[in-house]
């Protein structure tokens, strides 16, 4: 990286928080909202991250450094071993790692072997714990659930917060900024991820597909951004790839005379346009390859690690 870091002057701190929770539990929204832009895609399906999608937020004199893990959760396919295996990979290179459960769910039986999992890690990395959606139940709820959570393992710090619409994020990332190392900035002041552009591109088209879609073959798609191009004009020629693994989802996704991906590609692309500041000219293709859960190919693109998917 050439750019140089701008930061202030004085002491400063840096460092990694990752985010470990079961799908859905809103890590990618607590991210989004954190960081102040959309960089890791929010849908209601389960199991949308794919990627460790570092999101990063200045905090007065801190750098914090979001590692959003996809959702622990059984595995039972390759791409989920290899999923699973980014989250724990991405806690245990962390400087903290927040715990999110949702309050109206509570301390379910995947809460709870998450907790028996930190506990075999050791307790060399500070875990704060992070009660979700606390606007979905009455105070004495949230009390219980604390206490309950707190006597199962021991959080340095307990918050309460609606990622969604910004309850008590403040005093989280107030308290994350003044727990992290102190050290110069990791990355530049003005960037928001440390994902390619490509990816970060990838990732908006497999959000589209995947609310499009609903429940038909989200998990049978991925998306990759096989070209780009800078035109003169300054805007961006995009093409992508949508990757089925069968012939009769190649018709899901075009839909009836094709309004099905050029529906999804009008909306990727004003999101692009938006992300990015300035036009772009998005093309996409949709391809059947059966076999593209088990090509270490498509797992670099998704950044996860084929092996980590090995039995």
């Amino acid at each position: 990286m050439t750019e140089e870091v701008t930061q202030p002057k004085g002491e400063t701190r840096a460092g990694f928080v990752a985010l470990i929770g079961e799908p859905n539990a809103g890590k990618s929204t607590l991210l989004n909202q954190m960081v102040g832009a959309k960089v890791s895609i929010v849908t209601h399906k389960v199991q949308t991250t794919r990627a460790r999608i570092r999101g990063i937020a200045i905090e007065g004199p801190a750098q914090i450094v979001f590692v959003d893990t996809p959702g622990i959760f059984r595995p039972r396919r390759r791409l989920d071993r290899s999923m699973v295996a980014a989250a724990w990979g991405g806690a245990s290179d962390a400087d903290l790692v927040l715990l999110l459960i949702e309050a109206h769910r509570g301390a379910t039986e995947g809460v709870q072997a998450i907790i028996e999992q930190l506990k075999q890690l050791g307790q060399g990395t500070p875990v704060a714990l992070v009660i979700n959606k606390i606007d979905r139940v009455k105070a004495e709820v949230l009390l219980a659930l604390s206490k309950q959570m707190n006597e199962a393992y021991p959080f340095v710090q307990t918050f309460m917060i609606s990622a969604e619409k910004g309850y008590g994020c403040a005093d989280l990332r107030a308290w994350l900024g003044s727990e992290l190392p102190e050290g110069p900035w990791l990355y530049p002041e003005d960037q928001i991820a440390d994902l390619p552009m490509r990816m970060i591109a990838a990732e908006i088209t497999r959000e589209k597909l995947t609310l499009r879609l609903h429940e038909e073959i989200p998990y049978q798609l991925t998306v990759e951004t096989e070209g780009w191009e800078e035109k003169t004009d300054g805007s961006a020629r995009v093409e992508q790839v949508v990757y089925v693994a069968r012939q009769g989802h190649k018709g899901i996704v075009l839909g009836k005379g094709g309004e099905t991906i050029k529906a999804v590609g009008q909306s990727a692309r004003a999101e692009l346009e938006e992300f990015m500041g300035r036009r772009v000219h998005l093309f996409l293709q949709v391809r059947v390859r059966e076999n593209w859960l088990n090509e270490a190919e498509r797992y670099d693109e998704m950044g996860l690690n084929f092996k980590d998917g090995d039995g």
